[in-house]
């Protein structure tokens, strides 16, 4: 072992335990935040109408917003590693239309809003997830049929791109189905946690121990194949059907995320982004670390998006859009920069 390793391995232990409690302080002030502003807890509390927002609002809305963020931030990591892509994100191929489209028409059997199926019973809930994993999964699939394989990264991204559009306008479509639906739908799709409740915040945190677990056991794969093609070929791995897995993960936890919070752009992309400048480790480690990040993104989102124009709010998919983008052209910028250099 050499005597950086030791040193890297205490950076990503320290950044993992920063940003554990940078999102506890932030489910705190999450629970805090009212219409009227910031509130005491320990006033809410002599107050019993008061604690039962807290309770039952306000605190499913930030702990679901934290693990929709990790689930999003898991799947970056997971997206770029597997098509060795640091611009790969959890839409990249297709998945986000997909697992909408497959919200869509669940929502459309079942007759009812996001609002009114999220905060319905448990199989409900799973239905719409399994439905959006479903969506997910053909997108992915159907992507890679047009791209013929992941080899190659233009043909890749071209699939993904033609994938996300016609499977978009499926999606509205379907919404136009059903007028009613209409205009819930397209505050759902813009990105919003409002709809959380306790039992959508189980099924995601299930949902998100099982994608840990599985790309955890799957991380020397991603490994494997930052060395190239050929390198884990040679060292034995069955490259075929630990790619489906990989895809699978991806799926579930982009679907997860998406079925429960809508479309949240750029949280999955700028999570390892965020990391990788920080500490210098193998995926199983940056795997963690970027579900931890992707949480603390979304939830400081959230938090930004009901006060910013309190007592209303803004979808918080718009303002990650907005603050992901800004960041992606500075760090083009500063690329540049260096380059000219």
């Amino acid at each position: 072992m050499s005597v950086a390793a030791p040193a890297r391995t205490g950076r990503a232990a320290a950044l993992g335990a920063g940003l554990l409690v940078l999102g506890a302080a932030l489910l705190a002030l999450g629970a805090a935040i009212g219409s009227t502003g910031i509130e005491s807890l320990a006033a809410v509390r002599q107050d019993p109408v008061a604690w039962q927002i807290v309770r039952d609002i306000r605190l499913p809305r930030s702990v679901g917003a934290w693990i929709a963020g990790a689930l999003l931030g898991l799947a970056g990591a997971v997206a770029q590693g597997l098509f060795r892509n640091p611009l790969a994100d959890p839409y990249l191929l297709g998945s986000g239309s997909g697992a909408s489209l497959g919200v869509a028409l669940a929502l459309l059997v079942a007759g009812r809003s996001p609002a009114a199926a999220l905060a319905g019973d448990w199989w409900v809930q799973l239905g719409i997830t399994g439905a959006a994993f479903v969506g997910a999964v053909g997108a992915v699939l159907l992507t890679l049929v047009l791209a013929r394989g992941a080899q190659h990264t233009l043909r890749l991204l071209l699939g993904g791109v033609i994938v996300g559009v016609v499977l978009g306008a499926a999606k509205d479509v379907a919404t136009l189905a059903a007028p009613d639906m209409l205009q819930s739908m397209q505050g759902f799709t813009l990105g919003s946690t409002a709809f959380l409740g306790w039992q959508a915040v189980a099924l995601m945190a299930a949902v998100l121990a099982g994608c840990l677990a599985a790309a955890r056991w799957l991380a020397p794969v991603l490994d494997g194949l930052a060395l190239g093609e050929a390198t884990a070929a040679s060292l034995g791995l069955a490259l075929p059907w630990l790619r489906a897995a990989l895809v699978a993960v991806l799926a579930l936890a982009t679907g997860t995320a998406v079925a429960h919070a809508g479309l949240v752009a750029f949280v999955g992309l700028a999570a390892p982004h965020l990391v990788r400048p920080l500490v210098r480790v193998r995926h199983g480690a940056l795997l963690g670390l970027s579900a931890l990040m992707g949480a603390t993104l979304l939830l400081a989102a959230d938090l930004l998006a009901r006060g910013l124009i309190a007592p209303q709010e803004l979808p918080v998919g718009v303002l990650t859009a907005l603050l992901g983008g800004g960041y992606l052209l500075w760090l083009m910028h500063r690329r540049n920069a260096e380059a000219a250099r």
